[in-house]
């Protein structure tokens, strides 16, 4: 055999298993994306349809029905520790009767496999199972909202309904994240981290509607 042949043999030995590896790649987890167009800029997100699919259900309701076109982002909570900028936003209906649907089941980390990562979108709660139109994105990975079944903490098992992620437009939830807050709005431990001119949602849209 000549070295040709051999250096070929050699490069078939290689190409095989590459090319079967690639053929037996897992296919991604179903997501459905959606435009936030607000008046800081446009935020494109992906919702966990497959991962998470009675929380995303939930937020995809709340677009088709048109009950965030108006919302705003109202909340910026800073955190000083690690990269910065580091906390998270908040927009949502707060309560509106005339936006708000039913609190719906809680779907813990633990089960969806979707973690608290910058740019994650996560629902907003009392205890488990009250989450309703409010949610906030993450700008750094905050793996304490994640469930953590070995707590002794039934709040800290269950953790926050993380449903999607940024995939565009990160610069405007850090644009949001840095507006100036007001030191006396805000209830409790959320003093001082409300917006003092909130960012308004003007529509809410998926990316294939009409």
């Amino acid at each position: 055999m000549t070295w040709i042949a051999r250096a070929l043999a050699v490069l078939a030995l290689f190409a095989t298993p590459l090319a079967a590896q690639d053929s037996e790649m897992p296919p991604q987890p179903r997501t459905d994306r959606v435009i936030l167009s607000t008046t800081a800029g446009d935020i494109v997100v992906a919702i966990e349809t497959e991962r998470a699919p009675i929380t995303a259900a939930n937020f995809l309701r709340y677009v088709d029905e048109k009950r965030f076109d108006g919302i705003v982002f109202y909340r910026a909570m800073r955190l000083d520790w690690d990269e910065q900028p580091n906390g998270l936003i908040q927009a949502g209906t707060q309560y509106d009767p005339d936006r708000t649907l039913p609190p719906i089941a809680h779907e813990p980390t633990s089960q969806t496999g979707v973690l608290h990562k910058r740019g994650t979108l996560s629902m907003a709660r009392y205890a488990p199972g009250t989450a309703t139109g409010d949610f906030s994105i993450l700008l750094r990975a905050l793996p304490s909202m994640d469930a953590d079944p070995d707590k002794a903490d039934p709040d800290r098992q269950a953790g926050f309904a993380a449903f999607g992620h940024v995939v565009e437009g990160m610069d405007v939830v850090e644009a949001i994240h840095a507006m100036p807050t007001d030191p006396d709005k805000g209830d409790g431990w959320m003093k001082g981290q409300m917006l003092a001119e909130p960012v308004k949602i003007v529509t809410a849209r998926r990316v294939d509607a009409d």
